[in-house]
Parts: structure tokens; sequence; C-alpha cells
């Protein structure tokens, strides 16, 4: 192996739930007189979370969001919760021929209690153990910040600078460049547009992935 450890974002990375959530809230805000398509809504809202994602929506759409969306959002979050979301393509064999002992974590914008249901859900909970860390939870300061990185890598104790991050959205690979490590831009997702590598390497990310094949040649 090439490094020392390796951290995943979550959503998009692992499981395709980035497609879901964004054609979500675009359906949402198309039904309020916002018009967005699926892919805009992807690019300008993926990877943001908490009340970071709020403000980017409502400064794109210049109104304060109602009781309406977030009990839209509850109900569409509970739906899925219950339903399961997918893996991506590959991302399940790749995470089981890791060596056991390479440390390894998630590093996401979204809850431990998502993570640890859809990990469950494709069966890689217990590849991960309890290093499910949340900009929601474990970090002041969520992505676009290095910090979640950081935490994530002392948690399995290796140094940031010997760890590779596996990222999708533009918001999480600007944090997990800044943080120093081996970022691979993932394009591997079904979200993912054709100008999405382009666009992760204008961030600086080292390699870019379009599946978990190119991914295992880059780690070694």
């Amino acid at each position: 192996m090439k490094f020392d450890g390796i951290i995943f974002d979550f959503d998009g990375v692992l499981i395709e739930s980035e497609s879901i959530g964004n054609a979500h809230l675009a359906d949402y805000l198309n039904s309020i007189g916002h018009t967005i398509s699926r892919q805009e809504a992807m690019a300008r809202f993926m990877g943001l979370s908490g009340r970071s994602f709020i403000d980017a929506i409502e400064t794109h759409i210049g109104a304060t969001l109602g009781e309406d969306y977030h009990a839209a959002r509850r109900i569409e979050d509970a739906r899925v919760m219950a339903a399961g979301i997918d893996a991506v393509a590959g991302a399940v064999a790749f995470v089981q021929a890791l060596p056991e002992e390479l440390p390894k974590a998630i590093a996401s914008s979204s809850s431990t209690a998502w993570i640890a249901r859809h990990l469950d859900h494709i069966g890689l909970r217990e590849a991960f153990g309890d290093h499910l860390y949340s900009g929601k939870e474990h970090v002041a300061r969520g992505k676009p910040a290095p910090d979640l990185y950081y935490h994530a890598a002392a948690a399995i104790g290796v140094d940031i600078t010997r760890t590779a991050i596996l990222e999708d959205s533009i918001v999480g690979a600007t944090g997990a460049v800044a943080s120093g490590a081996f970022v691979i831009g993932f394009c591997g997702g079904s979200h993912c547009s054709p100008d999405h590598a382009e666009r992760l390497r204008a961030l600086g990310v080292r390699a870019v992935a379009s599946d978990f094949n190119e991914v295992a040649r880059l780690i070694g």
C-alpha cells in the first residue's frame, strides 16, 4: 500500500445518495417557483449540510425556506432511511478487498445515524467499526474546512499526509486538498457530470478516478 490509511467521503462515494437528495431538492424548488435543474442543484449544493446547506439554498433563491420544505425533507429522509440506498458500483467489493489492518474511516457531512444505516444496508458496517465521523457532530467547522479530515486521521492514528482521501464533491474536495492528504477525486457515482473530473482537478486533487478499479490502482 502507498498509504498508511484511507478516508472515504460517504454520499456519492460509497452510496448513490447524491442524485436522490438533489433530485428531491430540485423538484421542491421548482414546485415553489424557483426553476433549477437536478444537475444544477448537484453543482450548487452537493457536499453541504446543516446550516451551510440551508444558507446556500436561501442565497440562491433569495428567500427563506419555510417549514413546508423542512417537513418535506424530513419525510424524504425517513423514506430513504427505511428503504436504504444502494452502493456506488464497485464500492462494496473495493472496501472488502482492503487489508483488514489498514486504518480506514468515513468523514461525511451526513449524520452518523445516516452513515450507519446505509452501511448496514450495503453490508459494510463492520468494515469501519466506530470510525464514522460527521461534520455535524465531531467538529465545529464542517466541509469545506479540513477539520473533519484531521479529526478522522487522528482517530485512526495516521498522519494526514500519509492518508488517501476519496471525495466526489467540490465542497468536500476543497477541504480534503487543504488537509494535505493525497486526494483522489472520485467520479464513479451516477450523479457525476462529464466535466466533473475537470472541476475536481481545478481544485488541486492529486488524481481522479472514474471507478473503483482506478482507485485500486492509485492506492497500490
